[in-house]
């Protein structure tokens, strides 16, 4: 397994070791033992899974207080995989990493809590995403962050993307109320 740090801490991209011949591969997408030894979060308890055609755009997502730690990955299609760093007080507050993630490569995302988190689906193929979570989905604690906030720069490879109600009404960041927010912890 290779761990790549990002530009933002708390943003890991990982690449698990693939065991591959003619009849086709083996990979462990997730060890307890090995990913904690590398910093990530590994008391999950909710397995997610979505499928989304091409042109669709989900996010950006955050739970707060209920926070959640997100380990992501594609098992089909290809996705551009977005964090933005949403934690009052950091010194990375509203900057984002983005990554392609794709089922060839089969890279992953490490996500801690803190992050708002979206993506789009790039090409042609429906994308079937996979996430694991520390948290339970709670839409009581649910923010949505706008995907487009000109403050982020995100640079979305699609221009006119595929939207739930939710995520076209979002909210920018800098109008989100800070006691809203979760923390920094330094």
């Amino acid at each position: 397994m290779k761990v790549l740090e990002t530009d933002i801490p708390g943003v890991l991209e990982i690449h698990p070791q693939v065991f591959g011949d003619r009849r086709g591969f083996f990979v462990e997408t997730f060890q307890a033992e090995r990913y904690r030894s590398h910093g990530c979060r590994t008391d999950y308890v909710q397995d997610n899974l979505s499928l989304s055609a091409p042109g669709i755009l989900r996010g950006l997502h955050l739970q707060h207080p209920r926070g959640q730690a997100k380990l992501v990955w594609v098992l089909q299609g290809k996705v551009l995989d977005v964090a933005v760093d949403v934690r009052v007080g950091s010194p990375t507050f509203g900057r984002h990493v983005s990554q392609v993630l794709d089922w060839e490569r089969k890279n992953q995302l490490f996500l801690a809590e803190g992050f708002a988190h979206g993506f789009c689906v790039l090409g042609d193929e429906p994308a079937l995403f996979a996430y694991k979570c520390t948290e339970l989905y709670s839409p009581a604690d649910e923010i949505t962050v706008l995907w487009n906030d000109p403050a982020l720069g995100i640079d979305w490879p699609i221009d006119d993307p595929k939207l739930s109600d939710k995520d076209r009404a979002g909210t920018p960041l800098h109008d989100i109320d800070p006691a809203r927010l979760p923390r920094w912890e330094g």
